[in-house]
């Protein structure tokens, strides 16, 4: 008998000319169209109710898992430290950065005044840069009973009593005085380098 010859495309003998097509892993698709007919079928489900209550269904985008809620600013922005000082720029700055006067890290973007960069940091990109959602958590009165007992706590460490013993009050001031001398030397200091940094340019 003669030996059988090698199939076309190079496949082995005997295995047919069809071995070099991609097999499908059939239980895999089942079970993919499976999970979109379940998806499918919720979907269907919440655009009924959105029909009956005479609303208009809109599916909701996929979000990561790791994405927070938009929330309150926590601190204050920092825009008395910067009155008065001198900033240096490089000459070469491409991009979106400039390279003056305030920087968001997170979108590599710069804004040349404070109220300019308030805005940013409540636009759409910089909280898709910062991964968080459109979305604000609504408070339940547990939440809000918490933060009215953290505000009052807040306040009464605030309020120190008054001392009327005049000793620690003489004390206390001359403490105070030696912070201002302190802080009045700082920025004589600082004023000082800054005028020999710009002779030095």
């Amino acid at each position: 008998m003669a030996d059988k010859k090698a199939g076309a495309y190079g496949a082995k003998p005997g295995g047919g000319d069809t071995d070099f097509r991609k097999t499908y892993d059939r239980e895999e698709y089942a079970r993919r169209a499976k999970a979109r007919e379940e998806q499918e079928k919720i979907e269907g489900q919440a655009r009924y109710e959105a029909k009956l209550q005479g609303k208009t269904y809109y599916r909701r985008a996929s979000t990561p898992e790791d994405v927070k809620l938009t929330t309150a600013r926590d601190s204050r922005l920092d825009v008395a430290s910067r009155v008065g000082t001198v900033q240096l720029v490089q000459a070469g700055a491409q991009g979106r950065r400039r390279g003056f006067g305030f920087v968001c890290e997170a979108c590599d973007y710069s804004c040349s005044n404070n109220h300019e960069f308030l805005e940013h940091q409540s636009s759409t990109r910089h909280l898709r840069n910062v991964g968080a959602t459109f979305d604000v958590e609504r408070a339940d009165v547990s939440m809000v009973r918490e933060r009215l007992r953290y505000l009052a706590r807040k306040r009464k460490e605030a309020s120190r009593p008054e001392i009327l013993d005049l000793d620690k009050r003489l004390e206390e001031r001359k403490v105070e005085e030696e912070k201002e001398r302190e802080e009045k030397r700082r920025k004589r200091n600082e004023k000082r380098r800054s005028k020999k940094q710009q002779e030095e340019w």
